[in-house]
């Protein structure tokens, strides 16, 4: 724990403490593991794992793009996007009478696991590489969420129809597998636009790498309506590179996904 300040760590222990308990948490003692439970404190390194915790504002951003109540967050961490979305989703079952939240986490590394179990345990959660999910005939989801793990992250194999270096490519293209639709948190440098951090939305973007990831899928990522990630820059304990929130419809015609096609939102089975 030698880079954090000693606050950190005086407060990642008192959520090490939290986690530890044998009964359930308060609400606000969940937002504080959230808040403070430090990724780089442990023996697994963060940058093998390329984790950086969702910070809770930017988390609340996903929110507003989740399409449904059944939610998958791949590469979950602790669960901070689940969180978000499970007391969002809540809301509207109370206010709105929509249907109770389903929400599965995915997440590979068994402590991240344990910590979100005590966060989020109306949650399924998955102790497992989010690539061998396909093999896992999971009933389809109708939003996937995600901030993957950024930089040259070890994987035990490819996604479907993709097979480049890019681990947030491997994601979205698993999530296509299972899900309608999709919201994720990438490097700039991996979303065919740039929009936060600028005075206005630039096109054209997209590098090679991108465009061989959409050829190779039928994949096309979009912008939100004005998320500007950059305005969360200061909240990330540990900074990551400068991200995109980008949607993806996995419905779409040109979208290669499994047999049994997924519905557009809205259209009954027959």
């Amino acid at each position: 724990m030698s880079k954090l300040t000693k606050q950190a760590e005086v407060d990642h222990r008192r959520g090490c403490c939290l986690v530890d308990q044998r009964r359930d948490l308060s609400e606000e003692e969940k937002e504080f593991v959230l808040d403070h439970w430090q990724e780089s404190a442990q023996r697994t390194s963060q940058c093998r794992d390329g984790a950086f915790f969702t910070p809770t504002g930017l988390a609340s951003e996903f929110t507003l793009h989740v399409i449904g109540s059944r939610v998958l967050d791949l590469g979950a961490g602790i669960g901070a996007l689940a969180f978000a979305c499970h007391r969002a989703l809540m809301f509207a079952h109370r206010f709105e009478g929509l249907p109770l939240p389903d929400i599965v986490c995915v997440e590979s590394n068994p402590e991240y696991v344990r910590v979100g179990m005590k966060v989020l345990p109306e949650a399924v959660w998955i102790c497992e590489d989010l690539l061998r999910l396909p093999r896992m005939r999971l009933q389809p989801f109708d939003t996937a969420v995600a901030n993957p793990p950024y930089g040259p992250v070890p994987r035990c194999t490819d996604a479907p129809s993709y097979r480049g270096p890019r681990l947030e490519y491997h994601t979205i293209a698993v999530a296509a597998q299972l899900a309608r639709h999709g919201v994720f948190l990438i490097p700039q440098q991996s979303a065919p636009f740039a929009y936060s951090g600028r005075s206005e939305m630039r096109w054209g973007t997209d590098d090679a790498e991108y465009t061989r990831f959409s050829a190779s899928t039928g994949i096309t990522l979009r912008p939100t309506c004005g998320v500007d990630t950059a305005h969360y820059r200061n909240d990330w304990r540990h900074p990551p590179p400068q991200t995109e929130l980008v949607l993806a419809d996995f419905t779409a015609p040109t979208v290669l996904r499994p047999t049994r096609a997924l519905r557009p939102f809205g259209q009954q089975a027959r």
